[in-house]
């Protein structure tokens, strides 16, 4: 088997590590391997080194002519069987360049939401005729996706795989980040949109005014006063919140939390920030939305609390306070499930099954 993936490969080693995993898990499987990326991105060595041929290219645009010749020449050179495609200029110049070719195309799809059979846009990615199969991150994303497809696209959920062995940054001490020994530490890594629902956490952090050694601490684009400072005051939490923004070093940081929390309101995937702090037993508190639910099983653990519910989130925060014992157990039980039911060998496996299925159908 054959397989041509399309990826863009820029980000950071904690967020391309995983998928480049999966590649190498795929190319120690007998898969022959060609991944088209950025050719100086933090695995491309780690991938050369397992036999895959690294592609130095990645399309610049959704629709380029000379996207569509590129990964047609790659196509035609390697005889591929899959074309396996990441993101929206991966899925939309692969799934031209496929026409008049043999290679089945296979799409990724990360999240839920935002594609509709009435968005013209959509045709040019997922529901494009060209497109046989999509993998999804989540049940919640292949929920999602079944009734928006077209007829005889088959759609299948492989989660995203971790190695424990990845997270042993040591945890930073907590008086470099502003924080004392004896603090209570409520923790959220996330790029301050308006889905991730941050404003909820924050309403119910002020709800939690008895807690004296309460602290906010905030990760990620947008966690900072100029973008808060407003629903920092309403909540009375101007001492008790610790702003960092974004830090390239957040899985350093959230060891540093006694309770992570992700207050998403819609549109979640397999969030990365979750499974992170999972791996370092960190007890996790998510909304019912997207494949939070899947990550962490409430009262398993965690706790799964309705959507948009500042109070539902303080009644778990406090729970966790008021029990250190349940929140050992929930941090010990989320690390065993990262390893047990999200490892990469599952997304291996779980990926060359769709193939296989693919091929099959010739």
């Amino acid at each position: 088997m054959r397989v041509l993936a399309i990826s863009s490969h820029a980000d950071t080693l904690v967020s391309v590590r995983p998928e480049a995993a999966s590649f190498i898990g795929l190319a120690r499987a007998g898969v022959e391997m060609h991944v088209m990326t950025q050719g100086d991105s933090p695995c491309a060595q780690d991938m050369r080194d397992a036999g895959i041929n690294v592609i130095d290219y990645h399309p610049k645009k959704k629709w380029a002519r000379e996207s569509i010749q590129r990964i047609r020449k790659d196509i035609d050179a390697h005889d591929v069987d899959i074309v396996y495609a990441f993101n929206n200029k991966a899925i939309c110049n692969a799934a031209f360049a496929c026409r008049g070719r043999r290679a089945r195309l296979v799409t990724y799809r990360g999240q839920t939401g935002n594609l509709s059979r009435w968005d013209p846009a959509a045709y040019l990615t997922h529901l494009h005729p060209h497109v046989n199969a999509i993998i999804g991150v989540a049940n919640a994303v292949t929920d999602f996706l079944e009734p928006v497809v077209r007829p005889g696209v088959s759609v299948t959920t492989v989660y995203k795989g971790h190695d424990l062995g990845w997270y042993t940054d040591a945890a930073l001490p907590r008086d470099e980040l502003g924080l004392d020994e004896d603090d209570f530490v409520v923790a959220c890594v996330a790029n301050n949109r308006p889905r991730k629902g941050v404003d909820y956490l924050v309403r119910a952090c002020g709800e939690l005014a008895d807690i004296d050694n309460l602290k906010l601490l905030l990760v990620g684009h947008g966690m900072d006063r100029e973008t808060l400072g407003e629903a920092l005051v309403e909540a009375d939490l101007e001492d008790q919140a610790v702003l960092l923004g974004p830090r390239s070093d957040a899985t350093a940081v959230i060891q540093a939390a006694d309770v992570s929390v992700l207050p998403s309101t819609k549109r979640e995937g397999l969030p990365k920030t979750v499974i992170e702090a999972m791996a370092y037993a960190i007890p996790c508190i998510v909304t019912d939305t997207g494949g939070n639910a899947e990550l962490v099983l409430d009262g398993k653990t965690g706790i799964v609390v309705p959507v948009a519910d500042a109070a539902a989130i303080a009644r778990a925060v406090r729970t966790l306070r008021n029990a250190p014992g349940l929140a050992r157990r929930y941090g010990d039980a989320g690390r065993a499930r990262i390893a047990e039911s999200f490892s990469v060998e599952r997304t291996v496996t779980g990926t060359l099954a769709v193939f296989e299925r693919l091929l099959a159908t010739d």
